[in-house]
């Protein structure tokens, strides 16, 4: 599996299609903000958006032009990160690994149409497909493109996913499937991600093969010791960590909700990173730092609160189909 810094062909991205998913919000602030997403990423690469027949028209009068397709599918849900395919390269070609998609452990009903995007958009593209009966989400796992993953114990071995498997059995699989040769295993994500159960993408990001950058936290905040712990653990691997300590929050129902800035999308010659619009000295510093992280990028921010009440962030509603 290639870092998602390498050459892209295109980014994939699904049109808000749930109701029920948009908590604190409403669906068409989902479309609002996928729209900005797709128009920022479109300036740098094309764009496949899959859209359920119900929705394709709408989305095909919403969204640019130019360098957005729209292929019409039927799909549940918009995280296309975690059900949609992963590809991989070697020997000149490309194949797409279809895990086994179970909506964050049956979260959210039904999910079936979601189950099998990964195939029809596989198909579309004219990418070979790989099955696997792994239940894995593409925000789960982070990779440096030279055979070294990064995961949290807290979601893979949750038992609502692989409750036959132990760590071993699941590692073996992404080793014989993703092409990695070393996992590292953090432990715990954030304790406000009760969506996903602890996906990666929303505390770590590689920045260069041996570099990461992690999601720190105060003392006193009830991310610190998990933090603490997973940069002991990514040091011990051999790994560079730069530690960012900022972490803005918004509320759900009273819920303190993250806005995380680590959960940003490399794209061709950007990152598109939410912001939480909140403290916009917190995200200027932010932005700069991530500019300072990734030279050869324009650092992009755009509002990630909608997507964050959502259960998600940018990095959750993209997929990056690596240039063949």
């Amino acid at each position: 599996m290639p870092a998602e810094w390498a050459p892209h062909e295109m980014t994939l991205v699904a049109w808000p299609q749930r109701d029920e998913t948009w908590r604190g919000t409403t669906i068409e602030d989902a479309r609002d903000s996928h729209t900005e997403v797709i128009a920022a990423i479109s300036e740098f690469e094309p764009v496949l958006v899959v859209a359920d027949p119900s929705q394709a028209d709408s989305a095909r009068s919403r969204l640019p032009g130019g360098n957005v397709e729209v292929l019409s599918a039927p799909i549940d849900d918009s995280w296309l990160r975690d059900s949609g395919p992963i590809i991989v390269t070697g020997d000149g070609r490309r194949a797409g690994v279809d895990f086994v998609f179970n909506s964050w452990g049956e979260a959210f009903l039904p999910y079936d149409n979601d189950a099998a995007v990964a195939s029809v958009v596989l198909d579309h593209l004219g990418i070979e497909r790989i099955p696997s009966d792994l239940v894995l989400e593409g925000g789960s796992i982070a990779v440096n493109g030279e055979g070294t993953l990064v995961t949290t114990e807290q979601c893979l071995l949750d038992p609502t996913r692989n409750p036959g498997l132990d760590r071993e059995s699941i590692g073996a699989e992404l080793k014989s499937r993703l092409g990695v040769s070393e996992l590292v295993w953090l432990e715990q994500g954030l304790v406000e991600d009760g969506d996903t159960d602890g996906h990666v993408d929303n505390i770590c990001a590689f920045i260069d093969p041996g570099k990461v950058l992690l999601q720190s936290a105060p003392e006193g905040d009830p991310n610190f010791e998990n933090a603490q712990r997973n940069l002991q653990l990514l040091t011990d691997a051999g790994i560079e960590v730069v530690e960012l300590d900022l972490l803005p929050r918004i509320e759900r129902d009273g819920e303190p909700i993250v806005v995380p800035y680590t959960n940003f999308y490399i794209a061709n010659g950007a990152l598109i990173v939410p912001v939480s619009g909140v403290d916009p000295d917190m995200d200027a510093q932010a932005l700069e730092l991530l500019g300072r992280l990734y030279p050869d990028r324009e650092a992009i921010g755009i509002d990630g609160r909608t997507l964050a009440l959502g259960g998600g962030g940018i990095h959750c509603i993209t997929q990056q189909i690596p240039a063949a």
